[in-house]
């Protein structure tokens, strides 16, 4: 435990609204982004890896955050990808065999402004009547004009494009060169253990930069396609919307997670809006049509498809449902080897309710094949 002094620190929000805290160790300054919250128990350095969280200010409804330390087996990505980390209590001792490092020190590595000590079970409350909003931490508790200014420079996450601040720019492959099946990824923010998850099932996966176009990944002569989740709104990503027309026309096997579902949708002509504060936790239950059985999720979204867009479209079938706010979870197209969710099966929060997914996939593709 450390006793030195820590510097009082704020969260601003957009509307003016204010709550207070400390700065995580010796890290000063300011952090912009959307504030939004995660009400898992566990898996923050999951969190705090996941590109889908870029630009994003993390609040964490768990009570303790960094008991556990962190480890390199936990990372979603080459670094942290959130703007900020507000939580209740911060923990500077951790006990756990595996970790090699603690939240601190990784914090520190990642030049990520943190701040504790806030009443965040207060602040989730605000978020959850007011909506997610753009929002300032800072150690400059007495410039809070200056912050406003500064703030409402902030653009708002919808219309945002932000796949390109965390794709990769050069393509690279994942799994053994001999599998069985051969997938080519458009990365728009993919997460590492949606890739183990293909590999463990026979996959080798070709990763692409969110810009490249179809002839690229054609010739790697893939058996299916993998859309992959992302940060900002799914709207300005053009070059995914164009390829997955595209491999749609084809005939080809899709299958999109999170940000790569709302392409889907779009590609169909279904629109997708912003949500009022979103879907982010390791709980979100979800009904599967098909086969009547209820899902433990882990979600993390912000925007969404049109359901009713999607149950008016001649080729789109819902396949699931957020049974907290009937949303659309899931859908497939009817006459086309092509389907998606809006939550991530590769997570396995605990249950693994949703890894059915992978294995569907190859299914789908097994049936192109034949």
């Amino acid at each position: 435990m450390k006793y030195q002094k820590r510097k009082k620190a704020i969260i601003l929000l957009a509307d003016g609204t204010v709550f207070h805290g400390k700065a995580v160790g010796g890290k000063e300054g300011s952090a912009f982004g959307e504030v939004c919250f995660n009400t898992g128990m566990t898996g923050y350095q999951e969190i705090f890896t996941d590109p889908s969280y870029y630009g994003q200010l993390m609040v964490t409804t768990n009570a303790h955050i960094g008991n556990y330390g962190t480890t390199e087996a936990d990372m979603e990505s080459n670094g942290i990808k959130i703007a900020g980390l507000i939580c209740r209590n911060f923990s500077y001792n951790h006990s756990r065999p595996a970790a090699d490092d603690s939240l601190e020190g990784f914090l520190n590595k990642n030049n990520l402004l943190a701040i504790s000590d806030v009443d965040t079970r207060a602040l989730v409350n605000y978020i959850r009547e007011h909506g997610a909003m753009n929002a300032v931490i800072s150690t400059e508790v007495d410039s809070i004009d200056k912050l406003k200014k500064q703030l409402a420079d902030i653009p708002d996450m919808k219309g945002l494009e932000l796949a390109s601040k965390v794709s990769v720019t050069e393509p690279y492959c994942f799994g053994k060169e001999d599998a069985t099946y051969k997938i080519a990824a458009l990365d728009n923010g993919i997460k590492t253990n949606i890739l183990r998850n293909l590999a463990t099932r026979g996959c080798y996966i070709k990763v692409f930069p969110f810009d490249t176009p179809l002839n690229e990944m054609e010739a790697f002569n893939p058996d299916g396609y993998f859309l992959s989740n992302g940060p900002g709104d799914p709207e300005p990503l053009e070059n995914a919307i164009s390829i997955t027309k595209k491999i749609i026309e084809k005939g080809e096997p899709l299958f999109g997670i999170c940000g790569g579902h709302q392409v889907i949708g779009l590609a169909n002509g279904v629109s997708t809006y912003k949500m009022h504060h979103g879907h982010r936790g390791i709980n979100h239950p979800v009904i599967n049509l098909e086969t009547g059985k209820g899902e433990i999720t882990s979600q993390n979204h912000g925007f969404a498809i049109n359901r009713e867009e999607a149950e008016a479209h001649p080729d789109i079938e819902i396949t699931h449902v957020h049974l907290n706010d009937q949303t659309a979870a899931g859908i497939k197209m009817k006459n086309k080897p092509v389907f998606s969710v809006q939550y991530h099966p590769e997570a396995s929060p605990g249950p693994h309710d949703a890894s059915y997914l992978f294995d569907q996939f190859i299914e789908v593709i097994k049936t192109s094949i034949l």
